[in-house]
């Protein structure tokens, strides 16, 4: 199981903080990602984003990054400022 988080306007727009997911054998964050995006239209809209970031076990992770059972994995809306 791999618990997945979601922070600022993600968990606004996804409508909850988090959620877990059955882990499989060479799972990678992008195919985790896919599976998120086949939720609902809602989550492939909150979750299309090129600059989404993305940490694994607290640590800034790519598209590529094998996932392990029992990992967190979190999700985070491009950061801006000035």
């Amino acid at each position: 199981m791999i618990k997945v988080r979601f922070f600022a306007s993600l968990k606004e727009d996804l409508g909850t903080t988090q959620c877990n997911i059955d882990w499989q054998e060479g799972m990678t964050v992008a195919m985790l990602l896919d599976r998120l995006q086949t939720t609902s239209e809602t989550w492939r809209d909150a979750l299309s984003n090129p600059n989404l970031l993305v940490a694994v076990a607290q640590q800034h992770a790519a598209p590529d990054t094998l996932l392990s059972d029992h990992i967190e994995v979190a999700f985070f809306p491009p950061v801006t400022g000035g």
